[in-house]
């Protein structure tokens, strides 16, 4: 069967429905997937959906790809993204769960783990091999197919690991995503009073978009928190694996920020362990990780990537920029916003005031992510010229990492240049201690970058 290649990600496959991304996809991705799993050794796949309209469709027919294959198939339902990981986790080692995680609501994909593993880049490639050349298995037995229902054990998990040392009042948004079908309910489970905004899922997202990486989709969490007497604000991306973080006065606590406290408080009861970040964190959170003890570990950036790195290190913790946290102490390893949320909140109640704790992580001056449009397959091209010439162009005390891109530190900040791995555009992200250093970095970055491409155009972020 042909199907755009263009669909198939990093670490996903995504597309819009029904453009490229069809029924007949969905059902030879089943195929494909039921017959790699049986080639190791992989009899049951559970799978998962959000609260996308086109949802329902896409799920059934996957399913049937499945079992034509001769896999077992447990589905669990409308879920969010780690309710499907847990499924993984605990009913058996493979899954996949059908999302559009926070691309437009048009959009829908898939997100897969294939014993006990987040697949990408090549695994990815060559389901769409399988797929193209039709060279699946089809099973003389169709696999059986059963319902499960994962949210009580799933809320059992958490609420037995997580205790607040107080009752917290907090806001939580969800953006008429699928978190709001069992997040608030997990939290008052943990003894918070939760006012609730936009918990109905509802795939129009009528209210704003689920992506609290935007701070335009915050406005609500801020305006709840300036009305009651709520002390926090949680916010949901449309599938549920990443948390926004809003205090009291209305400060956004990025994700580089959160791991600080959350490396102090695993690194309490893991000392010396490797806890991984990616090179779009802040400069601010490797010597925050060594004072608590840690051994501070840049990556690169995407949640597969991390999580594999996490694997071979044996690390307890990991996060990125992008609001992807991974506890594997106490936990299984998966990025979880809600399960994020509760440790937070178990960190916090142990103060009076909850978002003095916040603002009082270090911080420093930067930018949103930027990005620079580019034809495909170019930004790859200009990382590699960039690389190229990175190490030559900055002298101490400049250091230069070129693990994922050209990450430039200075004493008083950093600058990044790197290629996404799901659109043609490069990622710029600039820090500086303070505001001139922020600015001095920042024409120094330019200049490298225009130095490969002249006609450079800066965009504020857009996923």
């Amino acid at each position: 069967m042909h199907a755009s290649p263009s669909i198939f990600k990093a670490y996903d496959i995504r597309g819009v429905v029904p453009s490229t991304l069809t029924e007949d996809v969905a059902e030879a991705l089943g195929r494909a997937f039921g017959t790699t799993a049986l080639q190791q050794g992989e009899q049951v796949v559970a799978v998962g959906r959000d609260g996308r309209l086109s949802g329902p469709l896409l799920s059934a027919a996957l399913i049937r790809g499945l079992r034509a294959s001769g896999v077992d198939v447990i589905d669990i339902g409308a879920v969010t993204t780690p309710m499907l990981y847990f499924a993984a986790s605990t009913l058996c080692r493979s899954g996949i769960q059908v999302t559009g995680s926070h691309n437009p609501k048009d959009y829908n994909g898939f997100k897969m783990v294939l014993a006990g593993k987040a697949i990408h880049g090549e695994e990815i490639q060559a389901l769409r091999r399988l797929m193209q050349e039709e060279a699946w298995t089809v099973a003389a037995q169709a696999g059986s197919l059963r319902h499960a229902d994962v949210l009580a054990d799933y809320r059992a998990r958490i609420t037995s690991d997580v205790k607040l040392a107080r009752p917290m009042k907090i806001v939580v948004d969800s953006g008429n995503g699928i978190a709001g079908a069992s997040a608030p309910a997990i939290f008052r489970a943990l003894g918070c009073e939760v006012t609730e905004l936009f918990s109905e899922v509802d795939g129009e997202f009528p209210n704003h978009h689920p992506d609290p990486s935007k701070p335009e989709n915050l406005r609500d969490v801020i305006q709840a928190l300036r009305t009651t007497d709520a002390e926090l604000g949680l916010a949901f991306d449309g599938d549920g694996d990443r948390l926004g973080i809003v205090t009291k006065d209305g400060q956004n606590i990025f994700p580089d920020r959160q791991m600080m406290l959350f490396a102090q408080d695993v690194l309490s009861r893991v000392p010396g362990a490797p806890i991984l970040f990616d090179v779009k964190c802040s400069q601010r959170l490797g010597p925050a990780i060594e004072a608590a003890g840690g051994q501070a570990v840049m990556y690169k950036t995407g949640h597969s990537l991390i999580k594999a790195r996490m694997r071979e290190l044996d690390s307890p913790l990991g996060g990125e920029m992008s609001g992807h946290i991974f506890f594997k102490e106490r936990w299984y390893g998966f990025d979880d916003g809600t399960y994020a949320g509760a440790r937070l909140l178990e960190i916090l109640s142990k103060s009076a005031d909850a978002s003095a704790v916040l603002n009082a992580l270090p911080t420093s001056f930067s930018t949103p992510e930027l990005n620079v449009a580019c034809a495909e397959g170019e930004p790859q091209q200009l990382v590699a010229q960039l690389v190229a010439q990175g190490s030559a162009r900055f002298a101490a005390p400049a250091r230069v990492n070129t693990i994922d891109g050209v990450r430039v530190d200075w004493p008083d900040g950093f600058g990044l240049v790197r290629a996404s791995n799901t659109t043609p555009v490069l990622v710029l992200r600039f820090e500086g201690h303070t505001p001139e250093a922020l600015q001095r970095i920042e024409s120094e970055m330019l200049a490298l970058l225009r130095s490969v491409k002249p006609d450079a155009q800066l965009q504020g972020a857009a996923h």
